[in-house]
């Protein structure tokens, strides 16, 4: 559940640049799952230890398919946009505490380099015996995101720079579901 967490100072875009470094130290081949947020209802955020993904509804418990998207016809949520994936050291860089990542709205905060160079659309990441794929839709900030991180976390992910290196986050698939739990490997396959 969300709470007075939400307002929070909000970094300059010289702290910003500041903390830039580790993010892009993020490991590259191997890597952690270091949070899992479910979303039962709109403006509302579980952290869970372990999880399960589905093929066909994602995250089981996030809203994911009943939220919907514009993007489809039937008014619900996109198969390519089934999980929104963001690197937890940016998402740790911008909100300041453990406490306040998961207002960022993603399901898996992960601890590996989310660049375009390094995980194209197409690239399979293993977690467990659970298999996800990177999607080619951008994920970008949006309206919710500047109010809880500040317009220069947003417009510096919405940057060339921050799209390059997929600050914002990545949009994925479930190819083969399972049980993920935080602190797994994730094991970057690419195309």
């Amino acid at each position: 559940m969300m709470d007075g967490t939400l307002f929070a100072k909000h970094l300059t875009l010289a702290e910003i640049e500041a903390g830039i470094d580790d993010v892009l130290d993020s490991p590259k081949d191997v890597g952690v799952l270091e949070m899992i947020v479910r979303r039962p209802a709109v403006n509302e955020r579980e952290v869970l230890e372990s999880g399960y993904l589905d093929v066909e509804t994602g995250l089981v418990g996030d809203n994911w398919l009943t939220r919907g998207s514009s993007r489809t016809d039937n008014g619900l949520g996109h198969p390519e946009m089934q999980l929104n994936v963001m690197n937890y050291r940016y998402a740790l860089l911008i909100a300041g505490s453990r406490e306040r990542v998961q207002l960022a709205g993603d399901q898996l905060f992960v601890d590996l380099d989310l660049s375009e160079a390094n995980v194209p659309p197409g690239t399979r990441l293993k977690i467990g015996n659970t298999v996800i794929e990177v999607t080619s839709i951008p994920h970008l900030g949006c309206k919710k995101f500047v109010e809880r991180f500040g317009l220069e976390a947003m417009k510096f992910a919405n940057s060339e720079f921050g799209r390059e290196h997929h600050l914002r986050g990545i949009n994925a698939k479930v190819v083969a579901g399972g049980h993920i739990a935080v602190g797994s490997s994730l094991i970057v396959s690419r195309p």
